[in-house]
Formats: structure tokens, C-alpha cells, sequence
């Protein structure tokens, strides 16, 4: 083999491995950024992960919200009309946040089964809710 072929040879090995290394690390970037929805039952049952943040989504329970006079904390319960999970959030709510509404919350489970939320979404209008909350109460209102 030629020195110039084995330069070019050289050359082209270097670019595929460049290549991969930028597919692999855009990979890995994107697994890390991923963020999955688990409704109420799902988060209960175990099958939410522990260690990264994750989106739950369902309908704040009537009269579950409770707000700390002193604090921007606020707790309530959220329910896919299967099982209740108690959600903690310390912030501004959107305006259109209330009892009996569909909300998705950021966030992840504390080591009391308590979801923290850091981000809090609620419906926009009275025929929207989230495709993800639809989804998850399905099977439920039709076994009500």
C-alpha cells in the first residue's frame, strides 16, 4: 500500500470516528433531556423513575389545594379517577389553575412519595386539555 493511500485511508478513519463520536454524544444529550409522562396510577405503582425529572399529568382533586400563608408552597392532589398523588409545588400557579381542572406538572418524587413539581402547566381553554392527561383518564371515565 501506497504512503498516500494509507494518509487517505487514515483520513477517512478519522472523520468516521469524529462522526460517531458527535452521533453518540448528540444521543446521550438527548436520552439526558428527554422528559416522559406517567399518569397518577403509573407514579403510584412504582413505574416512574426516582433519579431524573419526569411530567404527570391528571385532574387537581376538589378541594385538595392547600397554600401556605407565609410562602409561595401550595399542595393539592392530582387524579387520574384511579389514584391519588399528592403534588407540592413553590411558585406563581398559571391563572387558569383550579380545582376540578386537567394540569401536567415538571418535576420528581421526594424520598416521601411526594411529587415536587418546578413547573406547573394548566389548561387553556374549556375544549383543551393536554393530549398526555386525555389519554391517561381515558380508561378511567369509562369504567365511571
Amino acid at each position: 500500500m501506497s504512503p498516500l493511500r494509507r494518509k487517505r485511508l487514515a483520513k477517512i478513519g478519522l472523520l468516521l470516528a469524529g462522526v460517531a463520536l458527535a452521533v453518540g454524544l448528540m444521543i446521550m444529550a438527548f436520552q439526558q433531556n428527554m422528559m416522559f409522562f406517567f399518569s397518577t396510577t403509573e407514579v403510584v405503582a412504582g413505574k416512574a423513575p426516582l433519579e431524573r425529572d419526569f411530567r404527570v399529568g391528571g385532574m387537581v382533586v376538589e378541594q385538595s389545594v392547600e397554600r401556605d400563608p407565609n410562602s409561595l408552597l401550595v399542595q393539592f392532589t392530582l387524579t387520574d379517577y384511579q389514584t391519588l398523588l399528592q403534588v407540592e409545588y413553590s411558585g406563581i400557579l398559571p391563572d387558569l389553575f383550579r380545582e376540578g381542572q386537567g394540569i401536567v406538572a415538571k418535576g420528581r418524587l421526594n424520598e416521601q412519595g411526594v411529587f415536587v413539581a418546578t413547573e406547573v402547566l394548566a389548561k387553556h381553554d374549556e375544549n383543551y386539555m393536554p393530549p398526555e392527561v386525555a389519554q391517561s383518564l381515558k380508561p378511567q371515565e369509562s369504567a365511571n
